[in-house]
């Protein structure tokens, strides 16, 4: 999770965002046509979301004109073609913690208007801890089930993650779901089973990667756990995979990402612009250090973890590892960081490779995701990427690597922060997102893989947007495959909001390059996102998404 990719609120200033600029068009690449809304037509149900449904999506239609027109767009999913379909991440809640589809009837109103804006389809976290919470290998994919169903009739797409991570403890976790009950009794006789940091404090996010090959889970490895899981996901689904289930993300890490939880945000241990803590203090991750040192004859560099890398809100000049000439530049902290940096390429390879062994034939496209750790980026030592994994400096370059690994099983790199702007960054943080997402885009480009994006924080205002439909050019490295919107919620439905998103879904299907929708697009063309009949808007009547 780059900083922090579910939340509602930011360290960004949005007092230029009034207009809808991109960077590279001073005069705007779309502007939105006032849509008119009849007011006997809001929702009076009690739940305000209701009204924001059918406010933004309900238009003034010509009166002899009774036909329903929905804009439904046929984008493809591949790097080469000028469409970028846009997907929205669904509510964390979406299945139960009984298992069930949570609020059905307000899923199914949801959905339809989704399809009217003319999105690609929408993303749905698999929990771990929800669908073999009841003992190792026995699985509830019910809920899961029911939300196929309901994706497939209104003619949409599911990106499904395989999220073997926590829900709970960053902002935005609308919701708390541990790892599985009987995985956590196998931490609690093993609290190294877990990350660690240098003052022994435990994450219960995520299983080390440091055991990824011990049988430590039952009697089985935690990536034979994984695979178990993919396994029986392909079972459940196989007649969906490929037509309606295209894309499966493969959770490899904290918050679905590949990355150590460097800067978690539990109990107030980080926050925004800390560097950081390096997460290599269980004692599987100690004898791998151990190893490796050894191997070097370099027996004393094996012991610990850098003594000098500071606290987690720390800045790197407060440091003797990350200041400017600092230890990261030395023989020693080059060793110490190949070793952290390739100990997560390794997990990811891993994972992805058993993800390819169990996906194969099926036509679903898999993905992985990075986080976007932009602040420090203009540092020389990038601190906060550092404790993270991402072993990215001024002299080296961590995300070729990365996007390396990922090509090699033909994964595509899901990204974050596509929405932000150097510019509303707070100066002291150092941050560059725009920065941070161009090398990604160039490494990529020249590994071979495909890039995907997402939005790192809850944003609706135009200046967002604009960034978004920038970042997904090709002008400079990787297009962007794919965009998927972070998250449906009561807010996107606001009548304004809407409006925003309906016009930045029309746009990412031009290509990103519509600079200007008609003005004389009020009637019958393809500004009309949402014609829809009096019986579909009585069905949106009937639920209220909260």
């Amino acid at each position: 999770m780059a900083l922090t990719l579910r939340s509602s609120t930011s360290f960004i200033n949005l007092r230029d965002n009034k207009s809808f600029k991109t960077p590279d068009d001073i005069s705007g690449m779309v502007s939105f046509t006032q849509i008119k809304i009849k007011p006997s037509r809001r929702l009076r149900a009690k739940n305000s979301m209701l009204k924001a449904v059918e406010g933004g999506i309900i238009t003034e239609a010509r009166r002899n004109d009774r036909s329903e027109k929905l804009h439904a767009l046929s984008v493809s999913h591949g790097p080469n073609g000028t469409k970028v379909p846009v997907y929205v991440m669904l509510p964390l809640d979406t299945v139960t913690l009984g298992g069930s589809l949570n609020k059905p009837r307000a899923m199914n109103a949801s959905l339809m208007a989704l399809k009217s804006a003319g999105v690609e389809g929408v993303m749905v976290d698999a929990w771990w801890g929800l669908v073999e919470k009841d003992g190792p290998m026995k699985y509830n994919w019910e809920g899961y089930a029911e939300l196929v169903q309901m994706v497939a009739r209104h003619g949409l797409k599911l990106q499904v993650v395989m999220s073997f991570h926590q829900c709970g403890g960053n902002v935005g976790d609308s919701c708390s779901i541990p790892l599985p009950p009987w995985v956590l009794e196998e931490i609690s006789k093993d609290p190294d089973l877990v990350y660690t940091d240098r003052s022994g404090r435990r994450n219960p996010e995520y299983i080390s990667l440091g055991c990824d090959s011990l049988p430590v889970l039952k009697g089985r490895t935690p990536i034979q756990v994984y695979a178990d899981y993919m396994q029986s996901f392909r079972d459940r689904f196989s007649g969906h995979l490929g037509s309606v289930i295209v894309e499966i993300q493969v959770g490899m890490g904290p918050c679905g990402e590949l990355r150590y939880p460097s800067y978690p945000e539990s109990n107030g241990t980080w926050r925004f612009p800390g560097i950081g803590e390096f997460q290599c203090y269980d004692k599987y991750m100690r004898a791998s250090l151990k190893g490796s040192a050894e191997a070097l004859g370099q027996v004393n560099w094996g012991e610990t973890g850098p003594h000098d890398s500071g606290r987690y809100n720390q800045f790197p000049e407060e440091t003797g590892f990350f200041r400017r000439e600092g230890t990261w530049n030395t023989e020693y902290g080059r060793f110490f960081l190949e070793w952290y940096s390739e100990k997560l390429l390794e997990h990811g390879d891993r994972i992805l490779a058993a993800a390819k062994g169990v996906f194969q034939g099926t036509q679903a496209i898999l993905s992985g995701k990075v986080a976007g750790i932009h602040w420090h980026y203009r540092t020389r030592s990038h601190a906060a990427e550092l404790t993270a994994g991402y072993y990215n400096t001024r002299n080296h370059d961590g995300y070729l690597a990365v996007a390396q690994m990922m090509g090699k099983h033909g994964v595509v790199l899901n990204f974050t922060c596509m929405e932000m702007r150097d510019g509303e960054q707070p100066e002291h943080a150092n941050c560059s997102p725009e920065g941070l997402v161009r090398q990604v885009k160039v490494a990529t480009k020249n590994a071979g893989a495909d890039l995907a994006g997402e939005n790192a924080l809850e944003r609706y205002d135009a200046g967002a947007y604009a960034q978004v439909l920038s970042t997904s050019r090709s002008d400079s490295g990787n297009s962007l495959s794919a965009f998927t919107y972070l998250r449906l919620n009561k807010r996107l439905f606001e009548e304004n909001n809407w409006r925003n998103f309906v016009g930045f879904v029309k746009s990412m299907s031009e290509g990103g390059r519509n600079n200007k929708l008609s003005e004389s697009d009020l009637g019958r063309t393809d500004l009309y996102v949402g014609l829809i009949k009096e019986k579909s808007a009585t069905k949106i009547k009937q639920a209220a998404f909260v």
